[in-house]
């Protein structure tokens, strides 16, 4: 489960002040003396009582046009600041069953019900309300390939909640969870990796009946216009070959193979992807395996 972190005694924060701080110091969750500097200042920011109210009422006065033009989640996340050095502070709104916007939008519109690890670390603490309930697993990342339908060898944890002031490091590749709704409109504050390298790596949503991956839901703006460039023209699938022949990430070698498929005529399709049958990487060879057999 997530690594639980005693909030540290101290003074409270402002938000420019802790943004300040954090990025001239930068972040990295998995050093101990980045993540001791991440839990004072959050927990300094979770302190303050008023920030966030008084933030929001300013977005709300202002149209809402930063939170637009900056965040790119849903509108569960409001953006507190967003760093040039790979990370960002977030708050993120946890409705009840109860709450209108609950049942308007569903369940998974929220990630309740939804068990996923995450392909980044954050460090998050609850601010206000009851807080979001979670169960949560752990799973070896060294032993999975990373394909459909694969055996996780779960090991359930706990059910606990995120009530306010309580404060967890969730641990990329390492930690599953799934969260149920508060009680009451609850509220989280996050602090977020966000490397350059974290679009290329897998998430995991997972079948826990079965205890295995059920999708990967990773998916870049790249490889969707890639799936668009080869009806374009003949240029575009020439990027798709050079892709499904040599890109560094699995992942976009599979949807370039894919790519090519959906243009081949003929028995052309299969042989596309009898080729990804000798990809190196397990995660490519099941899917052309699978894509196969449709």
């Amino acid at each position: 489960m997530p690594r639980p972190i005693d909030p540290p005694a101290g003074p409270v924060h402002d938000l420019a002040e802790v943004a300040a701080r954090l990025d001239e110091s930068g972040v990295d969750l998995a050093d101990e003396d980045s993540l001791a500097r991440c839990t004072h200042l959050l927990a300094g920011l979770s302190r303050n009582r008023l920030f966030l109210a008084d933030r929001v009422i300013a977005e709300l006065k202002a149209s809402y046009a930063d939170q637009l033009a900056a965040s790119r989640y849903s509108a569960q996340v409001f953006l507190l600041h967003r760093s040039p050095r790979g990370f960002f502070l977030r708050a993120n709104l946890w409705p009840a069953a109860t709450d209108a916007v609950y049942a308007a939008s569903g369940a998974a519109a929220f990630a309740y019900d939804v068990p996923h690890d995450h392909n980044f670390h954050f460090l998050t603490t609850g601010y206000w309300g009851p807080g979001y309930v979670s169960d949560y697993y752990d799973y070896d990342a060294e032993a999975v390939d990373g394909r459909l339908g694969e055996p996780l060898n779960l090991k359930f944890v706990e059910r606990s909640r995120l009530s306010e002031g309580k404060m967890m490091l969730y641990r990329a590749h390492r930690d599953v969870h799934s969260q149920l709704p508060p009680e009451r409109l609850s509220v989280s504050l996050n602090i977020m990796d966000e490397g350059e390298h974290i679009p290329w790596r897998d998430q995991y949503i997972v079948d826990l009946e079965h205890g295995t991956i059920a999708r990967r839901p990773t998916l870049t703006g790249g490889e969707m216009l890639l799936r668009c460039a080869v009806h374009l023209s003949d240029n575009g699938q020439d990027i798709a070959e050079q892709f499904a022949q040599a890109h560094p990430v699995p992942r976009v070698r599979a949807n370039a193979i894919a790519a090519l498929a959906a243009v081949a005529e003929g028995e052309g399709r299969a042989a596309v992807l009898e080729r990804g049958l000798r990809d190196d990487d397990a995660r490519v060879r099941d899917d052309c395996a699978r894509w196969l057999a449709l």
